[in-house]
């Protein structure tokens, strides 16, 4: 038991995620978690309204390995081990306390760390669950687990109140994303509730289907031997220019889109492992936009080699060729449609930043004056910082890297990228540049005008919009 402790590699939210696994398959409509911290001890409480364990079933499921990862199981069934609420309760808890009403009976089990010389598991008395358990428990089926001394959570006891916040709002958000299917109910038929200290978690759904610019491939199949199928589905997310602020800050979550592009595993309709090319290509070498979703049984558990904590697998063998020929189709055609490479040159509707002079068989690239931004510099009131502006515009003019521009495209093409591209350090920019650019345009009425055709503002419209409501920027806002 105190092995189990180190089962796996659960944090507070994959912990959290293999009780509500317990929930799913107790046909929960409800799960009710709360995360309290009192000066320098956690609790933590997970109740549902489910279909509740008997006294028999309850010492089972309370028992080490209480399920053999062999036996056949209904599809629906996320667990796996028989280990999921004691591996990872106590990687978190020193005291497990379950608490179970069928309808017809309540029961009580703990497991106390402390106090487990000789196997001693306290089965509780009626008084026992009074003083323990959410009243809630005793006037409906459902379970109640409750974590206590939970010394790994709280790190010791040396964990505070802001630290602590941080994790249950980073629990909320990994929860939005691990049951995003079942709370939107694209799994049982009905959306599963998740609430977290009282406020419901909404589905967060990584391929943000609900937007119209979303590219879904054509899904696939793949057939095995023993009747097994795996679905198989890829996505092109919006270009960035499509995607509100706060859109883009979630699809592209702590670590950017680039480091969230690839597959993303479901089990049973359960997210298990996301951003991973299981090293079929490099992270970057596709579109950052590019998430595949794989869809796998139960069954396929062992080919899989599915971890206890649920939070890891490996590809068999056998669908790599596949899958890598999928990466393939999606290098040649949906990457290079979704590559930020940086500007373009002009054209009749917009004011691009450079422009091109051809003439005498001769071509050049040069900054384009009329730019609002780049005239402002020029127009300076102080004739010594206009001159020098104009410049330095000219040394970046005759110093432009033509030939080594050339010789990249010509080699190494899918290269070709001014970086990831990063929407706060875009804002940043432009905040930077609206008061030229307003003084350059008189009113804010002409300067929506002046934003819709010029670049680099023209090519993310929807971002430079948001930005400007939550500015109050309104007269300026032009759909």
């Amino acid at each position: 038991m105190m092995s189990a402790r180190s089962f796996g590699n659960y944090d507070l939210p994959s912990a959290l995620a293999d009780l509500i696994d317990n929930s799913i398959k107790a046909r929960a409509h409800n799960v009710y978690v709360t995360c309290v911290r009192s000066d320098t001890s956690v609790e933590v409480r997970i109740r549902d309204d489910g279909e509740g364990m008997s006294a028999s079933e309850l010492s089972a499921a309370m028992r080490p390995a209480s399920a053999n990862p062999e036996h056949e199981r209904s599809p629906d069934d996320l667990g796996r081990f028989g280990w999921g609420l004691k591996s990872a309760s106590f990687s978190q808890c020193r005291r497990l306390t379950v608490v179970s009403n069928t309808g017809e009976g309540i029961s009580g089990a703990e497991w106390d760390l402390d106090r487990i010389e000789g196997w001693s598991m306290a089965l509780l008395e009626q008084d026992d669950l009074a003083d323990v358990a959410d009243p809630l428990i005793f006037s409906a089926p459902g379970t109640e687990v409750i974590w206590r001394h939970c010394d790994r959570l709280s790190e010791g006891g040396t964990l505070n109140s802001e630290a602590f916040n941080a994790l249950v709002v980073h629990a909320r958000a990994r929860l939005s994303l691990l049951f995003h299917r079942f709370l939107a109910g694209d799994v049982r038929g009905r959306s599963l509730k998740i609430l977290l200290n009282g406020q419901s978690i909404a589905p967060f759904d990584p391929f943000h289907r609900e937007n119209n610019a979303t590219q879904a491939l054509s899904p696939e199949e793949v057939h095995l031997p023993d009747g097994s199928v795996i679905g198989i589905h890829g996505y092109v997310l919006p270009h960035f220019s499509k995607l509100a602020l706060s859109d883009y800050d979630r699809l592209g979550g702590e670590e950017g889109f680039l480091r969230n592009q690839g597959f993303y595993v479901y089990r049973a309709g359960r997210l298990i492992i996301n951003g991973t090319w299981f090293r079929l290509v490099r992270h970057g070498e596709l579109s950052q936009l590019v998430r595949v979703a794989i869809d796998i049984p139960n069954s396929l558990d062992a080919m899989w080699k599915i971890t206890v904590d649920k939070a890891d697998a490996q590809l068999p063998s056998l669908l790599r060729d596949r899958l890598r020929a999928l990466v393939a189709g999606l290098r040649r055609g949906s990457a290079e449609a979704f590559r930020s490479r940086g500007g373009r040159l002009s054209s009749k509707s917009s004011v691009a930043v450079w422009s091109k002079y051809a003439r005498g068989g001769r071509i050049r690239y040069y900054v384009n004056r009329d730019h609002p931004l780049v005239a402002s510099l020029l127009q300076n009131p102080d004739a010594e910082r206009g001159r020098a502006a104009a410049a330095a515009i000219t040394l970046i003019e005759q110093q432009f890297p033509a030939v080594t521009i050339g010789e990249d495209v010509v080699s190494t093409p899918d290269a070709m990228s001014q970086g990831e591209f990063d929407a706060r350090a875009f804002l940043e920019t432009f905040d930077a540049a609206l008061p030229a650019l307003l003084s350059q345009a008189g009113t804010m009425k002409k300067l929506g005008e002046a934003l819709v055709v010029t670049e680099p503002w023209s090519a993310h419209g929807a971002l430079v919009r948001d930005h400007l409501r939550k500015k109050g920027w309104t007269d300026a806002v032009r759909e």
